[in-house]
C-alpha cells in the first residue's frame, strides 16, 4: 500500500518548468498540452519542421529579389516623377548607383508599367501625328504653318532617334515666307542637335546620312544647308573637322599596323610583358601636283631637208651706170702666178647657179608632272621597351633585336626615322582587377551559404535538443509507467477486487493522474466513483466551476 502510494510519477522537462510556482501558472494551459502522449510523440518533427522554416526565413530575408530596369534613357525629370508614382502605388524600387538605371522587382515589372500607363509616364515627346491632331479648328494660317513645321520636327527626330549611336534628337527648320519675286526667295536651313550613348560617336557617313535625310524631308533644302552638332557642342558636319578626323584615323591605323607587326615579331621571343612597344607616324595629308615643261639645250634633231639648185649660161648682161662711163674699155688686165681660171667656151657668155636649201629639225621638249598623294608618311618613330630579367641581353642580342625592328617598319634613313630600344626591369603592377569581396557572385554566394549555416546551427542548437530531450522524457515515462504497472499488478494480485467493499484499496487522485494508460485511468475513475460517489461529484462540480470562471 506504501509502495503504490510512493509511486508519483514527476515528469521533468519543459512542462515542469512551465509549471514552476514562480510563473504562477500562467503556462499551465501549454503544460497540459505539451505533457499529451501525441505532442511529446511529434516534438521531433516539430523540430525538424522549425529549423527548416527557420533556414527558409533567412534565405529569403537575406536574398534579394532579381531586379529588372524599368525603362531605358529616362531623363532625370521622367526619373523623379515615376519614382514618386512608385511610391504613391506602393511598388518596391532601386537606383543604380553605378548606371542610375530605375529598377523593380522583376515579378512586379508589367504591374509597374501599367500603373505608369495610367498615370501618362514616362512623358514622351509628342508625335507629330498628334500635334496635328490636337491643333484647333478655326486656327490662323500661320499656326497651322508653325503646326505644321512642329509636327515635320518631331518626326525628324523620332526617325533620327533610331539610329544606334543616337540618344535623343532635336530637330530645328527655319523656313522663310515664300516670296512673290523669284530673287528674293530663300531656301530653308535646319539644325540638327544629337545626344550621343556614353562611348559612343557617329562616323563621317552617318552624319551625312543625316543631313541628306533632313534635306529630302523639307522642300528647297540642299543637305550644306542642315548643320549637325552633338551634346558636346562639336560641329559634327563641318568639313574641317571631318578632315582633321580622317587625318587623325589614318595615323592611328598606320600606328596599329606597325605595332601589330612589332607585337607579331617580338611575342614569340620574348614572351607576353616582357616588352613595350610605343610608335608615332607622322603622316602628311597635304596633297600637291606640279607640272614642268623644259627644252633641252643640245637636244634637237633633223627631220626633213629639201635642197633645190639652177645653173644658167648667157651673155654677161650690162651693168654699171648708163653714160660715157658704161662705154670705156676694161682695164689692162695683169698677169699673176695663181692657177688660170677656167675661161668659158664662149668668151662672151657668164654662167650664173642658184641653190635653195629647207631644213626642218625636231626641238626635244620635256614635260613632267609630280603628284604627292595625301597619307605620305613621313617620318615613323619607334620607341622598345625591354624587360631586364634576371640574365640582361648582350649588345649583340640588342643588335638583332634592333635590325629586326628596322625591317619590321621600313625604316629609311633618308627620311630621319627614329629606332630606339631601351633594357630596363619592368616595375611590378598591381592587379587592378576588383577584389573577390566586391565581384558579382560574391555576395549570393555568401548568402545562400549563410542560409545554409543557419538552418544547420538552428538543428544543432534548437532541433537536436528538442529531439534529445523528448527522447529522455519519453524513456522516463516509459520506466515510471513499467514500475507503476508492476506495482499495479502486484496489488491487484494481492486484492483483486478494486475499489468493492470496504476490504478494497483506496483510490486516491494521485494514484488516477499516475495511470500508465487510458484503460487503466478509465478503470481508476469507475472504482473511485464507487468507492466514494459524493466526493467523486464534488470534484467534479469543482472543475466546472473552475472552467467557468476561466
Amino acid at each position: 500500500m506504501a509502495d503504490a502510494q510512493t509511486l508519483t510519477p514527476v515528469d521533468s522537462g519543459l512542462p515542469a518548468r512551465l509549471s514552476a510556482p514562480g510563473l504562477g501558472g500562467r503556462f499551465a494551459p501549454i503544460q497540459q498540452f505539451a505533457r499529451q502522449p501525441a505532442v511529446q510523440r511529434a516534438l521531433p518533427a516539430i523540430a525538424t519542421s522549425a529549423a527548416i522554416g527557420i533556414a527558409a526565413l533567412a534565405y529569403f530575408l537575406t536574398t534579394a529579389a532579381p531586379q529588372a530596369q524599368l525603362f531605358a534613357g529616362l531623363e532625370d525629370s521622367d526619373k523623379a516623377a515615376v519614382a514618386d508614382a512608385l511610391q504613391s502605388a506602393g511598388i518596391a524600387h532601386s537606383i543604380d548607383p553605378a548606371t542610375g538605371a530605375l529598377t523593380v522587382d522583376a515579378d512586379k515589372l508589367h504591374q509597374a508599367r501599367i500603373t505608369l500607363a495610367g498615370q501618362g509616364l514616362p512623358k514622351a515627346a509628342p508625335s507629330g501625328d498628334s500635334l496635328i491632331a490636337a491643333l484647333p479648328m478655326g486656327s490662323s494660317r500661320a499656326i497651322e504653318g508653325e503646326a505644321l513645321r512642329s509636327a515635320r520636327e518631331a518626326d525628324l527626330s523620332r526617325t533620327i532617334e533610331t539610329i544606334d549611336a543616337v540618344k535623343s534628337a532635336r530637330v530645328h527648320v527655319a523656313a522663310a515666307e515664300p516670296s512673290l519675286f523669284v530673287r528674293e526667295d530663300k531656301p530653308a536651313t535646319a539644325s540638327v542637335m544629337l545626344t550621343l550613348q556614353n562611348g559612343r560617336s557617329l562616323s563621317d557617313g552617318q552624319v551625312q546620312a543625316i543631313r541628306f535625310l533632313v534635306a529630302s524631308s523639307i522642300p528647297g533644302m540642299n543637305a550644306d544647308q542642315v548643320s549637325v552638332i552633338d551634346q558636346r557642342g562639336a560641329l559634327l558636319s563641318d568639313g574641317a573637322s571631318s578632315s582633321d578626323m580622317k587625318a587623325f584615323q589614318l595615323q592611328t591605323q598606320m600606328e596599329d599596323r606597325f605595332r601589330r607587326a612589332l607585337d607579331t615579331l617580338l611575342g614569340p621571343m620574348l614572351g607576353a610583358g616582357n616588352y613595350s612597344v610605343e610608335v608615332h607616324a607622322d603622316v602628311d595629308m597635304s596633297e600637291s601636283q606640279a607640272t614642268r615643261e623644259s627644252f633641252p639645250e643640245n637636244d634637237r634633231a633633223l627631220t626633213s631637208e629639201q635642197v633645190s639648185r639652177s645653173t644658167s649660161g648667157q651673155a654677161a648682161p650690162a651693168v654699171g651706170i648708163p653714160g660715157a662711163l658704161s662705154n670705156q674699155p676694161p682695164q689692162a688686165t695683169t698677169v699673176t702666178a695663181t692657177a688660170p681660171t677656167p675661161v668659158p667656151a664662149n668668151p662672151g657668155t657668164e654662167t650664173q647657179s642658184n641653190e635653195n636649201s629647207a631644213r626642218a629639225f625636231e626641238v626635244g621638249r620635256e614635260i613632267s608632272v609630280t603628284h604627292n598623294p595625301q597619307g605620305r608618311l613621313r617620318r615613323v618613330s619607334v620607341a622598345v621597351a625591354l624587360n631586364q630579367g634576371q640574365k640582361a641581353l648582350t649588345q649583340a642580342d640588342l643588335t638583332k633585336i634592333d635590325s629586326l625592328v628596322k625591317g619590321a617598319v621600313g625604316y629609311d634613313a633618308a627620311r630621319g626615322d627614329l629606332i630606339a630600344i631601351s633594357q630596363r626591369p619592368f616595375a611590378k603592377v598591381e592587379d587592378a582587377s576588383p577584389a573577390f569581396y566586391d565581384q558579382g557572385w560574391f555576395m549570393p554566394l555568401v548568402q545562400q551559404v549563410g542560409a545554409i549555416l543557419a538552418a544547420i546551427l538552428a538543428f544543432f542548437f534548437i532541433g537536436r535538443p528538442m529531439i534529445r530531450a523528448a527522447r529522455e522524457r519519453a524513456a522516463k515515462r516509459a520506466e515510471q509507467n513499467q514500475a507503476l504497472e508492476a506495482s499495479l499488478l502486484a496489488a491487484t494480485d494481492a486484492r483483486p477486487a478494486i475499489g468493492q467493499g470496504n476490504g478494497g484499496r483506496e483510490i486516491t487522485l494521485e494514484m488516477i493522474e499516475a495511470a500508465p494508460s487510458y484503460e487503466a485511468r478509465a478503470n481508476l475513475v469507475r472504482a473511485f466513483v464507487r468507492q466514494d460517489s459524493a466526493r467523486a461529484a464534488l470534484v467534479v462540480r469543482q472543475l466546472m466551476q473552475e472552467g467557468a470562471r476561466g
